[in-house]
């Protein structure tokens, strides 16, 4: 395996979408969403593992969940837990993790991954974040594996990719941003347009050198710290300076600027479990067309149905189509399918109500 490898793994977002399993205090990342027996980080973390060294794999996340990601990843050390004590979006924790990782290894070269996608075909995944690295060991260039486009879908956001390259790598144009309707089928029709999924490559020094240029006031904050890194001086320098970072995407701060930004159409399948309605369209389905997590269902004229319970638990359904169906200690969630986006809104007039405890 290789020592060089390294791999950041983002877990530090709530996922409030998929309330009310996933709450502030324990989120989506944390719980087995399909039933598989594995959480979404135990999945993302054994996935990287494969080509990864167990060491150099850290899980940046916030300070709330690091009792949860110790209990969760037993092969993991508490140095390898990197933790923010202020929601900063994704450039300052990728540039803390990047500084950490060059003063460990100036060679290292890093993949950053969200710890809730899921994705069945490993060995292809392995294959395609290993030919970014080799790339981006041989050049300073910034790697990205964008996801072929099966619908125009709103959701995401695009990578438009240079349609005259011959590369199987190929240069980007442009990152888009999440297009309407008559935009996605327009994309489409273009066919040099990626999902994108937000998995990123690049070596240690081509990221800290691109903050260097294109975010200044960023690199010298986080770059002071260097004699703290990896030490014990470090969650003190981290506690007094993280609050100060500008807040603000990888995407926004780096990606968008640089010039040197290569994309891979990734060759494995890929979901991004962001939705109820993307969990239902991953799970299989019963007879009657409904997907079911943990729950023993009786279906009466119900169908299209996404139900979730607790182990075992019986659920009756006569009636219904196309409904969310989440049943959780004490809360219980019936809402269409067809307006899962204001879930978030739900979430918002549940804590009002009730108070912060439920969400």
């Amino acid at each position: 395996m290789n020592k060089n490898y390294y791999a950041v793994l983002m877990a530090g977002g709530v996922g409030s979408r998929f309330w009310p399993v996933s709450t502030t205090e324990n989120p989506k990342q944390f719980h087995d969403m399909l039933g598989t027996g594995t959480t979404l980080i135990q999945k993302t973390f054994q996935r990287l593992n494969k080509f990864v060294p167990t060491e150099n794999i850290l899980i940046l996340t916030n300070e709330r969940y690091n009792d949860l990601v110790l209990q969760q990843l037993p092969l993991v050390k508490q140095d390898q837990v990197v933790l923010e004590p202020a929601m900063r979006n994704t450039a300052p924790c990728i540039l803390y993790a990047a500084l950490k990782i060059k003063k460990m290894n100036p060679n290292g070269l890093m993949i950053v991954a969200p710890s809730d996608h899921w994705i069945e075909d490993e060995a292809a995944f392995a294959q395609d974040v290993t030919a970014c690295f080799e790339k981006c060991e041989q050049e300073a260039v910034l790697c990205t594996l964008g996801i072929k486009p099966t619908f125009p879908n709103t959701g995401f956001g695009y990578i438009e990719f240079d349609k005259n390259s011959d590369t199987r790598i190929k240069p980007v144009h442009q990152f888009r941003e999440k297009p309407d309707y008559e935009t996605a089928k327009d994309f489409l029709a273009q066919g040099n347009f990626l999902w994108n999924a937000g998995i990123f490559m690049w070596s240690v020094k081509t990221i800290v050198d691109a903050f260097k240029a294109y975010q200044p006031g960023q690199y010298e904050l986080f770059e002071a710290g260097m004699d703290a890194y990896n030490t014990p001086m470090e969650a003190g320098f981290i506690a007094e300076n993280y609050p100060k970072a500008e807040n603000i995407s990888i995407d926004y701060a780096i990606l968008e600027q640089s010039r040197a930004i290569y994309v891979l159409a990734a060759t494995f399948d890929w979901n991004d479990l962001g939705t109820w309605g993307s969990l239902f369209d991953k799970l299989d389905k019963d007879s009657h067309g409904n997907a079911v997590v943990n729950a023993r269902v009786l279906a009466e004229d119900a169908s299209g149905n996404m139900i979730r319970s607790p182990k075992d638990k019986i659920v009756v359904v006569d009636g219904l189509q196309d409904f969310i169906i989440v049943d959780k200690k004490d809360v219980l969630l019936i809402y269409p399918r067809s307006k899962e986006q204001d879930i978030k809104q739900v979430l918002n007039k549940v804590k009002d109500a009730y108070g912060d405890k439920y969400a």
